[in-house]
């Protein structure tokens, strides 16, 4: 059958479109992607105003009839920390459904940091053993460990690369006391949660998700997307270590000037790389491997293990 997965994000709504069925592996069939960055329009009071809401529905409804084209059969929607942190976040949905019929499902961070890890592991399969699977979005970072596919923790903090670099990262580029606030913050809400997982012992694969992973390892000298996902691509944390001082002293029109990174996103990779540096850090992570599957996937194969089988 022809599934859709509707992702209202806090960067953008992404649909995709999978030809799936129980048991078999999920084929991509269509993406229909909007910016919308939820994160930056929230107003002084956590509310998403008028405009925002403007834009979500007409967002959705634009989505809505991509997926009737592709001739999606079952759809699913759902939204993350933008959303879900949004003081108006009833009013928000309540008006989504009334417009458009799409009744969003809220995810909590945990739900996020499960659902990717079930993709992880999928993805990479049993002989990876224990898995750590880290993944920044634009609102907050997801971090999940085990050996099954539910793991033994996952916990996510609100260290998104968006909402990061619009609360803690002013002027471009922003001036190095600022650098500094930040990395200090990002560090000490990571070190908090450590513990949870150290008691687990080493993990065996350590994988990230995420656009802001895949752009870092991008820099950092790993392949093309167009060279296909079955492609191994790594991120050392000595070469992000190195390329977190660079990003630093750009401006946005420079660092969207880097291999693999978009005009969109290059606002909010200096955020995202004092992240990702302090949880390899923390984590005491000296390299991950890039996973192609994230939530979208997750969610898609959640779906699946609950249909029958005939």
């Amino acid at each position: 059958m022809r599934l859709g997965v509707l992702d209202v994000g806090s960067n953008t709504v992404h649909l995709l479109v999978v030809d799936a069925h129980p048991g078999a592996c999920p084929l991509p069939a269509h993406s229909h992607k909007a910016d919308l960055r939820l994160a930056q329009l929230l107003d002084g009071d956590g509310a998403i105003g008028p405009d925002g809401v403007d834009r979500l529905v007409a967002v959705v409804r634009d989505a809505l009839q991509a997926a009737e084209d592709k001739g999606v059969e079952d759809l699913l929607p759902f939204a993350t920390s933008a959303v879900r942190e949004a003081s108006n976040a009833d009013d928000v949905l309540a008006r989504v459904q009334a417009e458009t019929g799409v009744e969003l499902q809220v995810l909590t961070g945990a739900e996020e940091a499960r659902l990717t890890f079930l993709a992880a592991r999928r993805w990479f399969g049993w002989s990876s053993g224990k898995l750590l699977v880290l993944d920044i979005g634009g609102g907050s970072l997801e971090v999940a460990y085990g050996m099954d596919e539910e793991p033994d923790a996952a916990v996510s903090l609100p260290l998104g690369a968006g909402r990061l670099t619009a609360t803690w990262l002013p002027g471009d580029p922003p001036g190095p006391d600022a650098v500094r606030a930040l990395r200090r913050h990002v560090r000490a809400e990571i070190a908090r949660t450590v513990g949870e997982f150290s008691r687990f012992g080493a993990p065996d694969h350590v994988v990230a998700t995420s656009k802001t992973f895949k752009q870092l390892a991008r820099i950092a000298g790993a392949a093309r997307s167009a060279d296909g996902l079955y492609v191994q691509r790594e991120l050392k944390r000595e070469s992000l270590e190195g390329w977190v001082p660079r990003l630093a002293g750009m401006t946005v029109e420079e660092r969207s000037e880097l291999p693999g990174v978009s005009d969109g996103r290059a606002g909010q990779l200096l955020a995202g790389a004092l992240v990702a540096e302090a949880a390899m850090d923390l984590f005491g992570v000296e390299t991950l491997e890039i996973c192609p599957w994230a939530l979208r996937e997750g969610v898609i194969l959640r779906r699946l293990d609950h249909m029958p089988t005939s």
